[in-house]
């Protein structure tokens, strides 16, 4: 049986934990209420250069005191910046996880986002940007998802040029204050702990950290419709996106079905009937996004420019023919290959702290793996 502990602070911070007996290690996620859609207009990329400087020293730790600190606890680390939340995670052994928590608690709580660091991350910031300019197809996705939301949600976490170059320390502390709060922080931990030491110890770190205001997100009008990028390429990009249900909803299993029947390794339809019979294109992919209230196929398809009229036609006809019916040997692979991700997902902390976290957002609640067993065993066609 799985052994699933949650507990809330007074200040809204929340911890949740499952008991691995079987592992050695253990995961942390921390999920903090600051991703992308909350950059200000006038500083886009806000939440990425702040992800990266928070990790340039913490509590009485300088920056690479802090960086050796976590190398010589054994942290696999990254800091990432989505949508909705800021995302910190890390795996270590069992036996260091309290220290790293110790250290994280200082990186949130107490960073000193020095000053003469500021440049620097930028210069990164600013690079990976500019780096999109080799990378069409990232570049196709962001437009997708920035025509296909209504603003702020298909905001990019890369942020653009002007706002980066806006910038300064002031204001990436005023940020960090806003967003770095207990309330609507979750932090959950996989592996082979203790409940009871972890929740003290969360406790001491945490239990005291003052709560902030809720920042309110005013949601505007979706863009939609068609464009077209021109560039001198030899390749053509195309991207399609329509909605889907949220995770959460009773179809939510279906709606993850039907997109493994389009993209579900190579026997799924999109490989084998528009890139393996036609020859049309060298990549071509249908994923699930989704937010708590809507979510999203967003589907992708990288052909040459003579090609890339057939190539969306018989993706068009592919999405449209999933409303013709799904044959039983297509539900059998997808069962199978869902069942495979469970399995694999099970054998992982840190796949386990993400889903940990992930299930308490949108939910409230974590699914126990049963649970997801069943309603992938009752999927038909």
């Amino acid at each position: 049986m799985q052994q699933i502990f949650q507990h809330t602070f007074d200040n809204g911070f929340t911890l949740v934990a499952e008991r691995m007996e079987h592992v050695r290690s253990a995961a942390f996620y921390f999920l903090l209420p600051g991703g992308c859609i909350h950059d200000p207009p006038a500083h886009r990329g806000i939440a990425s250069v702040l992800s990266e400087l928070v990790m340039r020293g913490a509590g009485s730790l300088g920056s690479r005191e802090l960086s050796e600190a976590l190398d010589n606890l054994g942290v696999d680390h990254s800091e990432m910046v989505g949508g909705v939340h800021l995302r910190f995670w890390g795996a270590t052994l069992a036996r260091n996880l309290a220290p790293a928590l110790d250290l994280y608690a200082d990186v949130l709580r107490r960073s000193h986002l020095p000053a003469d660091e500021v440049d620097a991350v930028k210069s990164l910031a600013m690079q990976d940007l500019l780096g999109l300019e080799d990378e069409p197809a990232q570049r196709l996705f962001i437009e997708l998802r920035q025509r296909h939301y209504p603003p702020p949600l298909g905001q990019d976490s890369r942020g653009t040029e002007e706002g980066i170059e806006s910038l300064e320390a002031d204001v990436l502390r005023a940020h960090y204050q806003k967003f770095f709060r207990p309330n609507g922080t979750t932090l959950s931990v996989a592996g082979n702990v203790e409940w009871e030491p972890l929740v003290e110890q969360v406790g001491r770190l945490f239990a005291d950290w003052k709560p902030g205001a809720e920042v309110a997100l005013q949601v505007g009008k979706a863009e939609g419709g068609y464009a077209h990028i021109t560039k001198e390429t030899a390749q053509t990009q195309i991207g399609l996106a329509y909605p889907s249900v949220p995770f959460g909803h009773p179809e939510y299993y279906n709606a993850v079905g039907a997109v493994n029947v389009l993209d579900g390794g190579m026997s799924a339809r999109l490989f084998q009937e528009v890139r393996e019979k036609h020859g049309l294109c060298y990549s071509i992919s249908a994923s699930y996004q989704t937010f708590k209230d809507r979510a999203s196929i967003l589907c992708y398809a990288g052909t040459t420019t003579p090609r890339a009229q057939e190539t969306l036609d018989r993706t068009l006809h592919e999405l449209r023919r999933l409303k013709e019916g799904v044959e039983p040997d297509e539900v059998e692979r997808i069962k199978v290959g869902l069942k495979s991700s469970l399995i694999k997902a099970e054998e992982s902390t840190t796949s386990r702290a993400g889903t940990l976290a992930s299930d308490w957002y949108f939910l409230g609640r974590v699914r126990r793996l049963d649970e997801v067993q069943r309603a992938v065993d009752a999927l038909t066609p």
